[in-house]
């Protein structure tokens, strides 16, 4: 248990990370547009098990290039929201096809701080997390490739 809190805080140590080592990217409100058929490429994203509607959720796309994932301010999308149910349900636009990755961190009491025993997270494609990546997933487990098209992934929270 212990391991797997260590692993969530230095995940969502790196999610809070505001002091950015690139140029960083941009936050957009959560319009479901993007992702309607037809449109794209974009990533309809649908977050499932947060534990209790309440506090801030945020997602957050990244290349998914070893340089640039989980980088501070690395990011090039963020939607940050109150969390209205335990399962939601996000769109994310790119500007080109190509290797993204998504990044989840649930802030249950909106403080705005790493929480390890009340705060989750998850990333795309569900990775374990654990003390020996310290809550850092490979981008390689992470990424995903989307053409021009909308892309659906789901995303599984995780907490202590």
């Amino acid at each position: 248990m212990l391991k797997f809190a260590a692993s969530i805080a230095l995940s969502t140590t790196i999610l809070l990370s505001s002091a950015p080592a690139f140029a960083g990217g941009r936050e957009i409100p959560n319009d479901m547009r993007p992702c309607r058929s037809g449109n794209g490429p974009a990533v309809k994203v649908e977050i499932e098990g947060l534990k209790e509607a309440a506090g801030k959720v945020r997602v957050q796309s990244y290349r998914g290039t070893k340089d640039e994932w989980l980088k501070s301010g690395a990011w090039l999308y963020r939607i940050e929201v109150p969390v209205s149910a335990k399962n939601m349900t996000f769109c994310l636009p790119f500007n080109q096809a190509g290797e993204y990755a998504i990044a989840v961190r649930h802030d249950l009491n909106g403080n705005g701080k790493t929480d390890i025993t009340s705060d989750g997270g998850g990333m795309s494609n569900n990775p374990s997390i654990n003390i020996f990546n310290l809550g850092k997933p490979s981008f390689k487990k992470t990424k995903f490739a989307i053409g021009n098209e909308v892309k659906s992934i789901r995303i599984t929270m995780k907490y202590m």
